[in-house]
């Protein structure tokens, strides 16, 4: 079966969902969390270093940010071999991004702690998707603000009908993430 993978990233973690279509029917494949941090500090290393000296709190944000892309290629990889060991053929890889930020260096993104959240959001889902385009996945950004507007008529009900047979979780997080694998899914076509 032809399957595409739809990620929502936090502070720390992803929301998967596999989607695939057999016979006009989508379907659950795989869902599950995805950790991409190993310590709890990870998950805001711009935050982890307030008390630090300038250039120990810049070795700690290096060392968060390697981590967490590091486990992202970990993750990815892993659920593209799960899936073809089903004999699945991954046809894409979406993730859900916010807006761009700006090229701040991270000094600036320490002087304004508006700044820190916002590069701590987009860590983890720029390590995603780095972690696709090194799996060689097609890999497609939806920006969350678009994506009702990108959505596929019809399919927003679909997928939030989904959740019934597979049961807990099903909430904002897994419907986001498998409305992306759709549209994934129906680009790779």
């Amino acid at each position: 079966m032809k399957v595409a993978f739809g990620f929502k990233a936090h502070s720390g973690w992803a929301a998967l969902v596999v989607l695939g279509e057999e016979r006009d029917e989508l379907i659950v494949v795989e869902r599950r969390r995805v950790e991409l941090v190993e310590e709890p500090w990870a998950k805001q290393p711009y935050h982890a270093d307030e008390e630090l000296e300038r250039s120990e709190a810049h070795a700690l944000v290096k060392r968060g940010i390697e981590s967490a892309y590091r486990l992202a290629w970990s993750e990815m990889k892993a659920a593209v071999k799960r899936q073809r060991d089903r004999k699945n053929d991954v046809a894409g890889c979406a993730v859900l991004v916010g807006s761009p930020m700006p090229d701040w260096t991270t000094d600036q993104i320490f002087a304004v702690h508006f700044r820190m959240h916002k590069a701590e959001g987009a860590l983890f889902q720029n390590a995603l998707v780095r972690a696709a385009e090194k799996c060689k996945l097609n890999t497609l950004r939806v920006l969350e603000k678009e994506l009702m507007v990108q959505a596929p008529s019809g399919q927003v009900k679909k997928i939030a009908a989904l959740g019934k047979p597979i049961g807990a979780p099903w909430g904002k997080d897994q419907k986001d993430a498998a409305l992306i694998a759709l549209i994934a899914l129906q680009q790779s076509s």
